[in-house]
């Protein structure tokens, strides 16, 4: 099934990952690799990972607080935000 990230959310993981590298050199590219893992997953098994909402669905990435908040669309998974785990949920709620 093809996964397409909606521009809001190429923002988001293009915030984190400099705010990680920003922390330590090559921490952004850590980021970036354990998100390129989660995605991989995500497209293989969309349904493997809960509901949140209605048409929301959530994978947490290992090693990084952050979830990737995405929705299956005519058979298109369309990645609507990836946030901190403490942000408040109306910021990627309102994107589902």
């Amino acid at each position: 099934m093809p996964l397409i990230v909606r521009p809001l959310a190429a923002e988001d993981i293009e915030r984190a990952a400099q705010w990680y590298e920003r922390q330590a050199q090559g921490l952004g590219e850590e980021f970036l690799n354990a998100l390129g893992r989660r995605l991989a997953d995500i497209e293989a098994a969309p349904e493997r990972f809960p509901r949140i909402s209605t048409r929301l669905r959530r994978a947490m990435l290992q090693r990084f607080p952050y979830a990737v908040f995405f929705t299956v669309i005519d058979e298109t998974i369309q990645v609507v935000a990836c946030m901190h785990g403490r942000r408040h949920p109306a910021r990627w709620l309102r994107r589902g």
